[in-house]
């Protein structure tokens, strides 16, 4: 019987887990399975359920599933299971359920902890279909390292004193906590020598809050996802509360200064569904086009022509088809033109101008990346109309356009050839900022909430181009719609994922296999795990370790998500595949 250790039982190795499941008859064997984690198996840090009922998921029940369709395409079989909404549904006709499960429908936002329930569902459900021959036990506990045996296997050390002796180990960690930076640590000393506040880049759901007094002052330093819940938890967390579009302070919150780079929140989540269906995906940025790419490429002159022709083509796409009368071309001869033309030409940018007579009905990137360059506008008129535009289906080109950015991020999982400096500063740091502005946004109520808050005083905006000083024993911050003086700064963003940068002892102990890209110019330093396309370590010899394997945040897999959307083919359950058929092919 052969020993396979997954240190991380989230989300992430479930996927892995079913997977395997799907795969043993093919390769049929004796498994011992364990999984490490201090957290419940299947949710993990992130979705467990001792956090917050006031949380939510930044996406649709109906759009978040942990099993295969026949959209997928990889070697092992296909075995479909239901959508956390079709979960519901069917605990729903089971018997009485609490009041969420009651309430939820296919367009709504659940709590995260909604989604651990389905989450520790979807595991236990996989471990009882594992044939008798396998056998799976969780440590709730942490691992403290992981390193090779005299005979090779892989030692993994626990918290509790435990050794658990791996043919294979599997990396599969999540998003970790942080060392801090040079420049929070500056920061840290400096709120502590003046009695001041500092929060660096941390979860919002694990951050002691209890430190930012009522009435406070407080610069937040960015405007995402981690924003949100921090506002969501020194807003309702205080007990203020959402009334008929109103706030009705507590008197225990905070005064909330809020900027960032683009100076705006993320785009919110439509609400409204494709009046044309969806586009036709790849059109334009195949896998082959992708793998065409030279050596050397620069992602902004190279790729990014491709990226923005695919986005551009599916927002074009429910625009002709779903509101023919807004344009002057049939939709069989556009697509034909465009097919020809290459992204930014004076052609093609002519054949729009013809098709699509106004230029609110044409995509603008530049103004979608930094929507406030340029333009003096109030936030509040600008947040206004963004949720307009998001739950009127008048605007359902930008879901078109939503799921062009979609196959893009897939797609572009599978690109390795850019010189290093693209590689990190447009590919890893633009693309993937740009893309979560812009997809990975929250509900719509969210944004309404924000300018109940903004309306009630708790929060105002400092806007674009945000900058923070410390002096004169205060933190002072503004932007492009103002400047405030507070005595507390919150780095409202989640640290980065890096190997030498973790606070896991873990990861250090794994040592020398951070990525480095290398050219002429150029040696860069991601901070990833090298892994290569079935999920092995790379070691510093340049070769796959046999018995380490590691996927998600931490490695070079890059931001693929432990869940996805169903019937996109999510490159998820492609990883997920390829790993669980090398995982049993060595173990065999």
């Amino acid at each position: 019987m052969s020993t396979l250790v997954f240190v991380g039982a989230g989300p992430r190795a479930t996927g892995v887990l079913e997977r395997i499941s799907a795969n043993l008859p093919e390769f049929p064997q004796a498994l011992d399975i364990h999984f490490v984690d201090p957290h419940p198996p299947g949710a993990g840090r992130v979705w467990r359920h001792a956090q917050s009922p006031l949380l939510r998921m930044n996406s649709m029940a109906e759009d978040v599933t942990m099993f295969t369709d026949d959209s997928v395409v990889c070697a092992g079989p296909i075995r479909p299971g239901p959508s956390l909404y079709e979960w519901a549904a069917q605990v729903r006709a089971g018997g009485p359920a609490d009041p969420e499960l009651q309430a939820l429908t296919g367009t709504g936002f659940p709590t995260r902890r909604l989604q651990s329930r389905y989450l520790e569902w979807v595991f236990e459900t996989v471990v009882k279909g594992l044939p008798d021959t396998v056998t799976v036990t969780v440590h709730q506990t942490t691992a403290t390292g992981v390193t090779d045996g005299p005979d090779g296997r892989q030692l993994v050390e626990l918290a509790d004193g435990e050794t658990l002796t791996a043919d294979i180990a599997v990396l599969t960690l999540g998003h970790l906590d942080a060392e801090p930076l040079a420049e929070h640590r500056r920061l840290a000393d400096y709120a502590r020598d003046n009695d001041l506040r500092y929060i660096p880049p941390e979860y919002a759901s694990d951050t002691d809050l209890s430190v930012l007094r009522p009435g406070e002052h407080v610069v937040m330093r960015g405007f995402g996802l981690s924003f949100v819940d921090l506002m969501v938890l020194l807003t309702e967390g205080r007990g203020g509360r959402f009334v008929d579009g109103r706030y009705l302070p507590s008197g225990q919150e905070p005064v909330l200064h809020v900027g960032s780079r683009r100076g705006v929140p993320y785009h919110s989540k439509t609400n409204y569904r494709l009046l044309a269906g969806r586009p036709p995906l790849p059109r334009f940025l195949t896998p082959e086009v992708i793998d065409a790419v030279p050596a050397g490429a620069d992602f902004r002159a190279d790729v990014w022509p491709l990226v923005a022709k695919e986005i551009a083509w599916a927002y074009y796409h429910e625009l002709f088809n779903g509101h023919p009368d807004r344009v002057r071309m049939d939709w069989v001869d556009f697509d034909r033109w465009y097919a020809t033309l290459p992204w930014g030409s004076p052609t093609l940018e002519s054949l729009i101008r013809r098709a699509v007579p106004s230029p609110d009905d044409r995509i603008d990137f530049e103004a979608l990346d930094r929507p406030l360059r340029g333009r003096t506008v109030d936030l509040r008129d600008y947040i206004v109309a963004d949720i307009g535009r998001r739950t009127d289906d008048r605007f359902s080109a930008d879901l078109g356009a939503f799921f062009g950015l979609l196959s893009c991020y897939g797609q572009l999982q599978r690109l390795t050839s850019l010189r290093p400096e693209s590689q990190v500063r447009d590919l890893d740091g633009w693309w993937h900022g740009f893309f979560s502005f812009m997809a990975s946004g929250p509900p719509d109520f969210r944004l309404r909430q924000l300018l109940a808050l903004h309306a009630a005083g708790i929060v105002h905006f400092l806007g674009a181009d945000m900058w923070v000083r410390a002096e004169d024993g205060v933190f002072r911050a503004g932007g492009g719609s103002g400047t405030a003086t507070a005595t507390a700064l919150v780095e409202a963003y989640q640290p980065g994922p890096s190997v030498s940068g973790s606070a896991s002892g873990l990861l250090r102990t794994v040592g020398g296999v951070e990525e480095v890209l290398v050219d002429g110019a150029h040696t860069v330093r991601t901070g990833l795990l090298r892994i290569d396309a079935d999920g092995r370590v790379i070691t510093p010899s340049g070769q796959p370790h046999p018995r380490l394997f590691a996927l998600g945040a931490p490695s070079t897999e890059r931001a693929v998500p432990a869940f996805a959307r169903p019937r996109i083919n999510a490159p998820t359950f492609r990883q997920n595949d390829a790993t669980a058929r090398a995982l049993l092919a060595a173990l065999a």
